[in-house]
């Protein structure tokens, strides 16, 4: 009767522990006490790709083996599937489980030249040509069909040079070189302004339609707003004076006291004063956690959204973070005064936005006037009852709007002492 054997998984291995299968590609061993064999590893332990490589020799009397389980001679079947060795161990009658890697060795003539790469390097080839050529062999599909696609839109350098001299030098002539350098730095400033600026319709017949409120505060946000907003309408007098004291957003506190006394006027008012709150609150921050809004009532939708829209998302410390870059500020101050001009009858007060914001007073106008508002500074004085005057610059949007300058500003070269 055959003697029965348990089986006994050993721990995790690692690479370097897996056992050795060989194979002979021109015979077999019938004993290996006549080789003597040895395995050699890559040193470069931090590349993953090639800390895994090995290579088998061995080596008879008469001839050396080589195998390796890199390269276009390892066995495939190694990717493919796993090998396990069972080492039985006769007095306890108990089979050991290891991983094992297979290879396959060949033998190595002395004095036989070996095989050149296919892809000989060519130094006659430029970088370009190189990597265009490694491309055709070793790259992806979408990587050939890249370089096909390159090289069939590919025009000749001379032609194309001349061609675009050739019109260049019409257009200078037709425009001159002052209206070209303008209509450039039109469309630069173009360019900037749809980064960070809402949807705009300046073709609209009335004001409140060139920056749509549904745009900057949809539908569905706006119901979302329901219960935080009455809740900041129900704010006393007293914390209203509390955020003052303790530094909170002047923008918001202003509504805050001169909010309508009833009916929807007032439920639209309060949740806008706090979507513009969540606004304010977010230009001040640099990095914001998943946590933003949700301790002051902001729903998850909006807040998503927020997060969303008006910040950057980095990765940083093996996580993903979301920051609030200088462009974003820009963003986040476009849309608050836009919300600020439906909320203030197509009027917002730039010098406490721009406080509020964390931004200089500078940089507001410059929005400002990307937007195309008419700005107003009233003058310094005392109105009708003797109260000084509010000397507070404000912008305000009518139509049409107002196409500013732009300002092309000329470094001079400092003089070298």
């Amino acid at each position: 009767m055959a003697a029965s054997c348990s089986l006994v998984c050993c721990a995790e291995e690692n690479e370097s522990d897996k056992a050795v299968i060989v194979r002979f590609s021109n015979g077999s061993v019938t004993t290996g006490e006549i080789l003597d064999v040895a395995m050699y590893k890559n040193q470069d332990e931090k590349n993953p790709r090639k800390k895994s490589r090995r290579i088998v020799a061995a080596e008879s009397e008469r001839l050396s083996y080589v195998g390796q389980n890199f390269g276009e001679e390892s066995l495939k079947c190694n990717n493919l599937c796993k090998y396990y060795v069972g080492v039985l161990n006769k007095e306890t009658m108990q089979m050991e489980v290891h991983e094992a890697q297979l290879y396959n060795l060949h033998p190595v003539i002395p004095g036989e030249e070996t095989a050149e790469p296919k892809a000989s390097k060519d130094t006659t080839l430029t970088y370009k040509e190189q990597v265009e050529s490694l491309i055709e062999v070793f790259g992806t599909n979408k990587q050939k069909k890249a370089l096909s696609s390159r090289r069939l839109n590919q025009v000749g350098s001379d032609t194309l040079h001349q061609a675009v001299a050739e019109a260049a030098h019409t257009v200078i002539n037709h425009k001159g070189l002052e209206a070209l350098q303008q209509e450039v730095a039109d469309t630069e400033d173009q360019g900037e302004k749809a980064h960070h600026l809402p949807a705009c319709n300046p073709a609209a017949d009335k004001p409140e339609n060139v920056y749509l409120f549904d745009d900057l505060l949809s539908p569905m946000e706006f119901e979302a707003l329901e219960e935080a907003g009455s809740k900041m309408a129900s704010l006393t007098p007293q914390e209203m004076q509390k955020m003052r004291d303790d530094g909170g957003s002047l923008c918001v506190v202003k509504h805050l006291e001169n909010l309508p006394s009833l009916g929807e006027a007032r439920e639209r008012a309060s949740r806008c004063t706090f979507y513009l709150s969540m606004l304010l609150k977010l230009a001040r921050q640099k990095n914001v956690f998943h946590k933003f809004g949700l301790e002051e009532g902001c729903p998850r939708s909006v807040q998503s959204k927020l997060l969303q829209k008006f910040t950057v998302e980095t990765f940083s410390n093996g996580r993903v973070q979301n920051i609030v870059s200088s462009s974003m500020r820009a963003k986040l101050a476009a849309y608050s005064l836009a919300l600020l001009l439906h909320m203030n009858s197509m009027t917002g007060d730039l010098t406490l936005l721009h406080r509020d914001l964390g931004i200089t007073q500078a940089r507001m106008i410059e929005i400002a006037k990307s937007m195309g508002l008419t700005l107003i500074r009233r003058t310094r004085g005392k109105d009708d009852k003797g109260r000084l005057r509010d000397t507070n610059q404000y912008a305000s949007l009518v139509l049409p709007l107002v196409k500013h300058k732009v300002f092309m500003e000329q470094r001079k070269r400092k003089k070298m002492l």
